[in-house]
């Protein structure tokens, strides 16, 4: 049930939100420029070495819709704030680890932790803003997250030089606790209907759909990441039949989870989401791969490493308002396209990088994939939230949010496999060095085909009325 709206804006309590909004993904992007000195420590080889940032993204995504749905029924409020404890937790208790697979069990749980945050988040300010602000309370939000990609690979960086790979993972513990503290302050709890009172939790919930959900995911990320193996095709296999189990089955429920007639036939959302999973799945390689390219072909240290990939996300977090800004007056898909050229454009320039080429040109490459996504990212936003009923609000932010996490989820799985294919568990030594161009290559020939895909999409979605 939405808030009505409010004399004055309630700032307090959207702080409270923005603050994890901004250190979960400074965070996640910190962790990108300690992956050379988490491999030396703890003697991983490539290809878990790869599955470190691939982690947390599975986590965030096998569980995305029932969290939300769950999130209707009990309090947005209680389930952000089970997130932020869990995430805060989980981080903190990295101090202890000396074997990779404790650092990735922990890993899915920040993943658990990120995806009830936000999952509930942009819901949650929906509500606080009410009709007349919510454009521009759900811009802040997206500034925060911009702003928080910004200094991630900075502080990642120096805090990897200075104090250990270790400390990236304590870096947003105690922020996260001051936004527990302050969710829980300011936050109103929101109210629940009559009739979600009256009906029995397996009414309530989707289980089937949730138990479906979770093993579709589940086996595309496995499937997909275990390629080329035999095995793992099967399982690939079994996630694309499940997914059609899983529409088939919200289709015939009494309360689904997605309501897929609904989507099909708003055209400007369903085309929205498609341009955004493209669009993540092009642009978040780009700090993993980029990272050891730097470091390892270019000789870069972290904090140097750190300091150039800075340029994109603060392109992006100074772009991004005014894209907003704009969309509200001008056609959003003609914004939005625009942007989808430039970050194709800026992939060209970083294919042509080689073992020797001046910083300049990654630079500029990483310029144009900032302002790129930056004129993507809110005019496609502003297009998918104006297109459905406000009573609906809640969920199209959890599927704006699922398709963000899972086209980052699937191109990361993408990069796994060819880290398999090229390295196996082989440890990178100079003489790997060339072989390694060529996977960076790849990956930008790869994120130039999402973006073209994206481009698609977001033109084709149609004009908003």
């Amino acid at each position: 049930m939405q808030q009505a709206d409010t004399p004055q804006p309630p700032w307090l309590a959207l702080f409270s939100i923005c603050l994890a909004a901004f250190l979960v993904p400074m965070a996640m992007a910190a962790v990108n420029l300690a992956l050379p000195s988490i491999a030396d420590d703890l003697h991983i080889d490539a290809v878990y070495l790869s599955w470190v940032p691939s982690a947390p993204l599975w986590g965030s995504v096998v569980l995305m819709l029932p969290i939300a749905r769950l999130a209707d029924l009990y309090g947005r409020r209680r389930i952000h704030l089970y997130g932020l404890a869990l995430y805060a937790l989980s981080s903190a208790v990295v101090a202890w680890v000396d074997q990779v697979e404790w650092l990735l069990v922990l890993r899915v749980l920040q993943g658990l932790g990120s995806s009830c945050i936000f999952a509930t988040a942009m819901a949650m300010v929906a509500s606080l803003a009410g009709n007349a602000r919510r454009g521009m309370f759900l811009g802040i939000v997206s500034t925060s997250v911009y702003l928080g990609l910004s200094l991630g690979p900075v502080a990642g960086g120096w805090l990897t030089e200075l104090l250990g790979w270790r400390s990236v993972f304590w870096l947003p513990v105690p922020g996260i606790i001051l936004a527990l503290a302050l969710v829980l302050r300011f936050v109103p709890v929101t109210p629940r209907t009559e009739q979600d009172r009256s009906l029995t939790f397996s009414q309530r919930l989707d289980l089937t759909g949730s138990l479906i959900f979770m093993l579709c995911t589940s086996c595309l990320f496995f499937g997909i990441s275990g390629l080329p193996d035999p095995r793992f095709m099967g399982v690939l296999i079994a996630g694309i039949l499940l997914c059609g189990c899983f529409v088939r089955h919200q289709r015939q429920a009494t309360a689904p989870l997605v309501r897929i007639d609904a989507m099909r036939q708003n055209r400007i959302f369903t085309r929205s989401i498609l341009a955004s999973i493209c669009m993540y799945g092009a642009s978040f390689p780009v700090l993993f791969i980029l990272s050891l390219y730097l470091q390892y072909i270019q000789g870069l240290s972290p904090g140097e490493a750190g300091s150039i990939i800075l340029i994109q996300a603060l392109l992006m977090a100074c772009i991004a308002p005014v894209a907003g800004r704009l969309s509200d007056r001008y056609e959003a898909r003609v914004i939005a396209t625009v942007g989808c050229g430039m970050f194709v454009l800026g992939f060209v320039v970083l294919f042509f990088a080689g073992m020797h080429s001046p910083l300049w040109q990654i630079k500029l490459g990483l310029c144009l994939l900032g302002i790129g996504f930056g004129l993507f990212s809110s005019p496609n936003n502003n297009a998918a939230m104006g297109s459905v009923d406000p009573a609906r609000l809640g969920i199209a932010s959890a599927l704006l949010n699922l398709a963000r996490t899972a086209g980052n989820m699937f191109s990361t799985t993408i990069m796994v496999v060819i880290f398999n294919h090229y390295f196996g568990e082989k440890v990178l030594q100079p003489e790997d060095y060339p072989q390694l161009l060529v996977v960076v290559k790849i990956a930008v020939l790869l994120g130039g085909a999402y973006a073209l895909a994206g481009g698609y999409f977001s033109l084709t979605r149609g004009r908003m009325r």
